[in-house]
């Protein structure tokens, strides 16, 4: 340490204004630092200095996905870095926001932050008052026009969301109705067959023809539309000639559950002989089967969708959940891909390539399904309703990389080093707040000392995330 010159220090822009008693009282209660190459502070620690740089040369650099990136190099005196924001008391951050390292033997004013907010509130009252009001106004307003982003979001997936549940639960509803009447239909029958008009026999056979018939709907073949139409023309041509009335009507459900003219004269031998509304009340009575067990199906896939939705919009919200856990991103990121599906929409082909040898992730999960969200809607919109949207993860060194690509026409050179800045947005007027990616880039950046870049080429854009491994769970919410 060396003695404290009050002319040396007029000579840096930031003192060339003070009075003589001002330069003395810094003199005083600051210090000279001579400091050989090497870390000067780190990110994260706390702040507890603010440095000016005399004479020499440094470099800044900050955490990026693990990786010290460095930001700035300058020999410029009067530089400065450390706890300048400390004149801003408790409210503002404490610890330094990036590290300061020594290139060469370099000489630095140092002040203790307490003395430096002290000598800040006691020289500029006014210029204080006017920074603090403009830096915690400017936070409060980011921070209500997030939060206005966010409901905004909430409320279009919530839209979305409803729209979906009502699909399934529609469609359980009429097959409901359907089951109910088919059941009434069965019911008659059963009071025909009573009446003696089938033998034991044939009873026996119907009854093994109707279990056969349940079975076959679950493992009946998936077929397109042309072959279905083909076999209800051979079925239907073949209860015609069989004098089975509404034949046509009875074809489409006997191709769904998979059966051909084999099985329907296996139906017609078993009551070889018997009278014509004999055959066509078997036929029917087995149709009831058929649109019975056709009908739980789809009140099952209904109520197994809207279970899935639900469970979906549980993890995306992750309701009941603690905020900071291990997850695995893939929940994640289906869960999101479950909730914008109505947005995504048919047009869009959804490539899913993940590295499930991935390792969970310490994180706060709620925040990361809103970048995957904001992510994932940019990129829809990109599209405009059509295209490839891929999703992909991998593992790098320690690090957990989300990769989020589209086929859309791309990011203008030009805007793409402003695309995370809040307000900046692409978007026409009315469509885009600017602050999705300004959200993103804090929760994935400050909040979990990840990464997140852009590449962008027409027909090839693609958003990454670097997320890391290893990161303690924080002692207090």
């Amino acid at each position: 340490m060396t003695l404290c010159d009050p002319t040396e220090l007029r000579t840096l822009f930031l003192f060339e204004k003070l009075d003589d008693e001002q330069l003395a009282w810094l003199c005083a209660d600051g210090r000279i630092e001579e400091l050989e190459p090497g870390p000067v502070f780190q990110e994260g620690e706390p702040a507890t200095c603010f440095y000016v740089l005399m004479d020499g040369e440094v470099r800044m650099t900050k955490l990026s996905a693990g990786r010290e990136i460095e930001m700035s190099r300058t020999d410029h005196r009067g530089s400065y870095a450390g706890a300048w924001t400390s004149y801003l008391g408790e409210h503002a951050e404490s610890t330094y926001s990036a590290s300061l390292y020594v290139t060469r033997p370099s000489r630095f004013f140092v002040l203790d932050a307490g003395t430096f907010s002290q000598m800040m509130h006691a020289w500029f009252p006014m210029a204080v008052h006017l920074l603090e009001g403009a830096f915690f106004g400017n936070r409060n307003t980011n921070a209500r026009i997030a939060q206005r982003e966010r409901l905004l979001a909430l409320g279009s997936l919530s839209a979305g969301l409803t729209h979906e549940l009502n699909n399934p639960a529609a469609a359980a509803v009429r097959a409901t109705a359907g089951l109910r009447d088919r059941v009434a239909g069965m019911r008659h029958k059963l009071a025909m067959m009573a009446q003696g008009k089938f033998d034991t026999a044939s009873l026996e056979t119907l009854v093994r023809l109707q279990e056969e018939a349940a079975a076959q709907v679950a493992k009946a073949p998936e077929l397109s539309p042309l072959e279905a139409a083909d076999r209800e023309d051979v079925l239907g041509d073949w209860l015609e000639e069989h004098d089975i009335p509404g034949g046509w009507e009875l074809a489409p459900n006997f191709v769904q559950a998979g059966f051909d003219t084999d099985w329907l004269e296996r139906v017609a031998a078993t009551l070889e002989g018997s009278q014509r509304q004999v055959l066509e009340g078997a036929f029917r009575w087995l149709n009831y089967t058929i649109e019975t067990e056709l009908l739980m199906n789809e009140i099952g896939d209904s109520t197994t969708r809207i279970s899935t939705l639900v469970d979906a919009a549980k993890q995306y919200s992750q309701m009941d959940r603690a905020p900071f856990q291990v997850v695995d991103l893939h929940e994640l990121l289906d869960s999101t891909l479950v909730m914008l599906s109505r947005k995504i929409g048919d047009s869009i082909t959804v490539v899913k390539e993940y590295d499930r040898t991935l390792p969970d992730v310490p994180c706060y999960a709620a925040e990361l399904n809103q970048v995957w969200t904001n992510l994932i809607d940019n990129a829809v919109y990109a599209m405009e309703g059509s295209g490839t949207l891929t999703v992909r993860t991998r593992h790098d060194a320690d690090c957990a990389v989300i990769e989020i690509g589209d086929t859309g026409p791309g990011i203008p050179a030009e805007a793409q080093g402003r695309i995370f800045e809040p307000f900046f947005t692409t978007k026409p007027v009315g469509e885009g707040t600017g602050l999705g990616l300004d959200i993103s880039f804090r929760i994935v950046v400050n909040k979990h000392g990840g990464d997140i870049r852009v590449e962008s080429h027409p027909g090839d854009t693609r958003f990454t995330v670097w997320l890391p491994l290893t990161r303690p769970e924080p002692e207090t919410e």
